[in-house]
């Protein structure tokens, strides 16, 4: 037995200015396409004639008498119809700034959008404000209906006036130029039909324009997905129940269940009846598990296969859209919500602030959000947290602001990176959980004025890495900006007193570095490693362990000819290694692979301490500046 979704269903979106019409274009679609429920029109045409006003295709949606006094749609509605070739989920989505937030969770399942404009007032605040959205909840397919057309005399040119403006902000905001065409929804001119008082627009009706929408990729071709929503018992059996949002899940196969990366083989499905059996399920199934052992499984949670797991991290770059009366602040704490995963969180760095209503760029270094405005922001969470880039699932990439249960902002996650080249082997069951404190990294950042950062540098020894990283380190202290060094030689003192010198050894070595760098960069230091470390792949895993936990890292080559290194020599290092009293010594008798993409490259043969100084000075400032606070701390000395 196959468990699968139901037949194919397009959710489409509906949006624009308040009073444009949308939700008389939605009733004029549902009535001429026989999908009013039978007696629904008498019902409403006996309601109308009771409030003494004429009928209105927009009454199927603005049943509430409340909706029809203030003659605002406050709640999203979803409805179905279907034509001749598929079925489709219209969502009424709000159009009253008071009620974007009711269109943010509505608009978060569709697929594709019809944007209504009346073509009277043309492209106004709401509509700008509608489309700018569109692209952060990844709606890219898009139709704009120039509704009322009846009101300006079917006029070709009043049209093409408001299609070209159209046309001037999708360019403006990088969206692909909609569809646009002339309609109105009243007297059901080219809604269902082409018009016939319109024939100098060959475009076709609505109903053809959203049957030619292409259909969503199929989710269940996508990484397999499935959503906790709670875990219960049926006698000796203990039940995972959840929905399956992408992918395919067959009894038998092994499952991770993140954050946390506990895995366990499905042993089956539990349907009703229990006589059922079923062997898979795919993408929009709400069933239940059976595991074939008692893992530690909670709401909030999402199981995935072995080789496509989603990202479990604490911090992510992402764009978020505002709604809150109050502005969004760095730092202040907020719920996100995420699928079923419900978790604190803060916002620790706010970019590229955008004003909905005029499309300007403000700058970069302000301290939160303001209403109604979009920017790409740095999210921080309490715990660990699973999600997809948006750009690769969207369902598990989209997630919604709030605080005292009401919602404040939506966004999606941005080029979060996969870390699972730095994740350690899954071990079944592992009962190992990273502890956190109550005092979170961005509050760490505040308090000491700037982030916490790792400068790796790499080179040949004699190069001049230690003694530029004692320098350095010296500098950013005496401008109160807390700084460490890590060197390769002390860490052989106790951290790495129990390794060698071989491959392997100097491999761990260099693991080990990155490790403590990153512990003292979440405390909030700027850690200064002073390691050959010759290997570029050894130098990309210590990368890729800072920026799992979302931590600047930045590559120094520090570099001189092998002549010049040699001349240095303090330690007389080179010299015992061509005596063969230092094997596979780098530079001598072992390689050094040059870094192809280093931060900054500091050749000492030619600059003088002084210059190279400087220039690290400027990249460390750059990496643990917080966003609000455009320029470090000078030397205290400069101020007198």
């Amino acid at each position: 037995m196959h468990l699968s979704a139901s037949e194919e269903v397009l959710p489409i979106v509906v949006i624009g200015h308040v009073d444009h019409g949308k939700s008389t274009l939605i009733g004029r679609l549902l009535f001429d396409t026989g999908s009013v429920p039978e007696g629904k029109a008498e019902e409403l045409a006996r309601a109308a004639a009771a409030e003494g006003v004429p009928f209105e295709h927009a009454f199927l949606l603005d049943s509430l008498l409340e909706e029809q006094a203030q003659n605002v749609t406050i709640d999203t509605t979803e409805i179905r119809f279907r034509t001749e070739r598929r079925r489709y989920a219209i969502i009424d989505a709000p159009g009253h700034k008071e009620f974007l937030k009711n269109m943010l969770s509505g608009a978060a399942r569709a697929q594709a959008a019809i944007l209504v404009v009346d073509a009277r007032e043309g492209v106004r605040e709401q509509t700008r404000r509608h489309a700018m959205l569109l692209p952060i909840l990844g709606i890219r397919h898009i139709l704009a209906a120039v509704n009322k057309m009846d009101l300006v005399d079917y006029s070709k040119d009043r049209y093409q006036e408001i299609a070209d403006a159209l046309a001037a902000l999708f360019a403006e905001l990088g969206l692909p130029e909609p569809i646009s065409l002339p309609l109105s929804a009243r007297e059901g001119e080219n809604v269902v039909k082409p018009s016939a008082k319109m024939p100098w627009f060959a475009g076709g009706a609505l109903l053809e324009a959203l049957d030619s929408v292409p259909s969503p990729s199929r989710l269940d071709a996508l990484p397999l997905r499935f959503v906790v929503q709670d875990v219960y018992r049926r006698d000796a059996d203990r039940l995972v129940a959840g929905r399956l949002e992408t992918g395919t899940l067959r009894v038998g196969e092994e499952l991770l269940f993140w954050p946390g990366r506990k895995r366990a083989r499905l042993r089956a499905f539990a349907e009703w009846p229990p006589e059922s059996t079923p062997q898979q399920a795919s993408a929009g199934r709400s069933t239940a598990l059976i595991l074939d052992e008692e893992i530690f499984v909670e709401r909030g949670m999402i199981a995935s296969s072995l080789d496509h797991g989603p990202i479990e991290a604490r911090e992510f770059p992402a764009k978020i859209f505002w709604l809150g009366p109050d502005p969004l602040r760095i730092g202040e704490a907020y719920e996100l919500r995420l699928m079923t995963q419900s978790v604190g969180a803060r916002i620790t760095e706010v970019d590229r602030v955008i004003d909905a209503e005029t499309l300007s760029v403000r700058d970069s270094f302000r301290p939160g959000v303001e209403a109604n405005e979009i920017a790409e922001v740095l999210v921080h969470t309490q715990r660990p947290l699973a999600f997809d880039n948006a750009s690769e699932i969207a369902q598990t990439g989209r997630f919604i602001l709030a605080r005292d249960g009401r919602i404040l902002g939506g966004g999606i996650v941005l080029g979060a990176r996969y870390p699972r080249a730095s994740l350690p082997p899954v071990h079944q069951s592992s009962p190992l959980f990273w502890t956190e404190g109550e005092i979170d990294r961005s509050e760490r950042a505040r308090s000491l004025g700037h982030r916490g950062a790792i400068l790796w540098f790499t080179g040949l020894s004699g190069a001049g890495k230690s003694t530029l990283a004692i320098q350095l380190e010296a500098r950013l202290f005496r401008r109160g900006i807390w700084a460490y060094v890590i060197d390769g030689d002390n860490l052989r003192h106790g951290l790495s007193s129990d390794l060698g010198f071989s491959a392997q050894d100097r491999r761990e070595n260099i693991r080990r570095a990155a490790e403590a760098a990153r512990v003292l960069a979440d405390a909030g230091l700027v850690a200064i490693v002073a390691l050959i470390s010759p290997f570029r792949a050894d130098r990309r895993k210590a990368r890729e362990i800072a920026e799992a936990a979302g931590i600047p890292f930045r590559e120094i080559f520090v570099h001189a000819p092998l002549e010049v290194c040699r001349a240095r020599d303090p330690k007389a290092l080179y010299a015992r290694a061509e005596r063969g009293e230092i094997p596979e010594f780098t530079g001598v008798d072992s390689p050094y692979e040059v870094p192809e993409n280093a931060e900054l490259e500091l050749p000492t043969h030619q600059l003088s301490p002084a210059e190279c100084l400087e220039r690290l000075t400027k990249l460390a400032q750059a990496a643990i500046a917080l966003p609000n606070r455009p320029s470090l701390r000078e030397d205290p000395a400069a101020n007198i």
